[in-house]
């Protein structure tokens, strides 16, 4: 799809107005309206720690159902928008966008949107709900603590400041610092060496790229590459990954394993991707007795496998010896052989080196000690998310290790929304020992998962996770729409209002009820003293 902002033509391009029409029906019918200046937010009042996509998105479904909201952003204002404030200007999605809607307001221009247009999506939603009123920024959160009584939450122990929180969520991500780790003779290399989201404003025509790294960075590397006009690029890969076409509808079928896990109709896909889109480039693709396709999350780039046919891109499988005055030291390693294992020493030069190493995990440890301990730890939570100690904290996206079609899209909202039905309707809200068992019964029926139970799954697992919680417990019944499609405004509001206002007339009925009885126990106790009375004097 092509960048364009005007009504496609439904004749010349039917599928670019297909998706436009899609997304104007999910804005209509699923976006709450943002609240005027004067409304009043009502409770819960919700902490949001992260202004990247996930923090964003999901205070603005708090806003938009009605709830107050504060996010705390460690960095500045130039920093909403998380990772995607910090990568090259040449980075873009990999899933097709129709996959990556984070909100129903959302309204993507093309099918693979580069990061300004997904910073821009990002802003307009953060200012669109007014959150720019309700932003902390330079305020790194630190600690999270609970008030074993009123169960509400303190964050930074300031709760002068930021006053007290009836909910948590959590929307640090997984990309926290770039991570570059030091090789031997880094120091002697007499070319750049950059990690590979330092890479805007690098110049790279005619030079040779020595990428180190196979992963999701790698891939965003090789298309600045190719953006730049790099003359000859190597990618030094210590095993081999997966790698899926751009296409959303192999993508959609791919995420539909609602099993999450590498069953024994799992070579079906993988024999059609090594036949159909690796083809003579097989030799890449990981082994079937070793890594399978659901088991590590897949690289979604149709792009690479073009370049390297086209002989500017020589994918290497290799380990890194260290660094020379002119290149980089391997020892390249034949297919099936594990990171180590003896192969053949050789020397590759370059122009510039990308460190496409990732980036470090950001910490949850501002949460209580008791919820990152033990066999309850993440990502082993109640759906992923939610800490068994503690139900009313969500880490939405935090605790995601791998996947297929699952990062930055709809269950934003479904995760948000089942926070608010915790935190509104305590009968919905579930137990410690019940969020337990279930996190039992997953590890249960995954066990013969090749990686842990919750270290990989897939989007039609995930809305069965969803619906699972949804359907077991028939105090969460009335919500489901709402949990769902987040229809009703203020429908949690209004909830709330209505209970509130049934619990106060039943405890006034009881109250009054009681003091019906005390006044009819008083009337019988006089009258049997008065009856005594009569008796003794008679």
């Amino acid at each position: 799809m092509t960048l364009k902002s005007k009504v496609q033509n439904p004749l010349i391009h039917p599928i670019l107005f297909i998706f436009q029409v899609i997304q104007f029906v999910l804005d209509k019918l699923l976006s709450p309206t943002p609240p005027s200046p004067m409304t009043r937010l009502g409770r819960p009042r919700i902490a949001v720690v992260g202004g990247g996509i996930t923090g964003v998105t999901s205070a603005a479904h708090c806003i938009g159902h009605g709830c107050d909201v504060q996010i705390f952003e460690a960095g500045k204002e130039e920093n909403i928008g998380g990772i995607w404030s910090r990568v090259n200007n040449t980075s873009s999605l990999q899933i097709h966008s129709l996959m990556y809607r984070f909100h129903p307001s959302v309204n993507w221009k093309q099918g693979y949107p580069d990061k300004q247009q997904i910073l821009s999506q990002v802003r307009e939603l953060w200012k669109r709900y007014r959150l720019d009123e309700r932003t902390h920024f330079d305020t790194p959160v630190t600690s999270a603590r609970q008030d074993p009584e009123t169960k509400k939450w303190t964050i930074n122990n300031d709760a002068e400041r930021y006053g007290q929180f009836d909910g948590i969520i959590c929307g640090v991500g997984t990309c926290g610092k770039p991570k570059v780790p030091h090789m031997p003779g880094m120091d002697s290399f007499q070319g750049e060496i950059h990690h590979s989201s330092q890479l805007t404003g690098k110049a790279a025509k005619g030079k040779t790229l020595i990428i180190i790294g196979g992963g999701a960075s790698a891939v965003e590397s090789l298309e600045f590459a190719v953006e730049e006009g790099a003359a000859r690029v190597y990618v030094l890969a210590r095993s081999e990954k997966w790698i899926i076409p751009r296409h959303p509808i192999v993508n959609m079928l791919l995420a539909f394993n609602i099993f999450g896990q590498e069953t024994r109709f799992s070579w079906i896909p993988e024999f059609f991707l090594r036949k159909l889109f690796y083809r003579e480039l097989e030799d890449i693709a990981p082994p079937s007795d070793k890594k399978g396709l659901f088991t590590d999350t897949p690289m979604v780039n149709s792009d690479v496998m073009n370049q390297i046919r086209s002989g500017k891109v020589k994918w290497v499988r290799c380990d890194i010896g260290g660094f020379t005055e002119t290149g980089v030291k391997i020892n390249r390693r034949e297919k099936g052989t594990n990171p180590s294992d003896p192969g053949h020493t050789e020397e590759i030069d370059g122009d510039m080196v990308v460190m496409a190493t990732g980036y470090e995990r950001p910490k949850l440890d501002f949460l209580p000690k008791d919820c990152l301990e033990g066999d309850y730890k993440p990502p082993n939570w109640y759906l992923q998310t939610f800490p068994p100690q503690f139900p009313s904290v969500s880490a939405i996206n935090c605790t995601y290790m791998n996947g297929i079609g699952s990062v930055g899209n709809w269950h934003i909202g479904i995760y948000t929304r089942l926070l608010l039905v915790f935190l509104l309707d305590d009968r919905t809200r579930p137990y410690t020992f019940w969020m337990k068992r279930w996190i039992d019964m997953t590890a249960f029926l995954k066990a013969r998962s090749p990686v842990g139970p919750f270290e990989f799954f897939t989007y039609l697992e995930l809305m069965w996770w969803f619906f699972f919680s949804i359907a077991i417990n028939p105090f969460r019944w009335k919500w489901a729409f709402f949990v769902f499609f987040g229809l009703g405004e203020y429908l949690p509001m209004k909830v709330a209002a209505a209970e509130d206002r049934l619990r106060n007339r039943l405890q006034a009925r009881e109250a009054e009820d009681q003091g019906t009885m005390v006044n009819g126990i008083h009337h019988v106790r006089e009258e049997e003293i008065r009856g005594r009375t009569m008796r003794i004097v008679t």
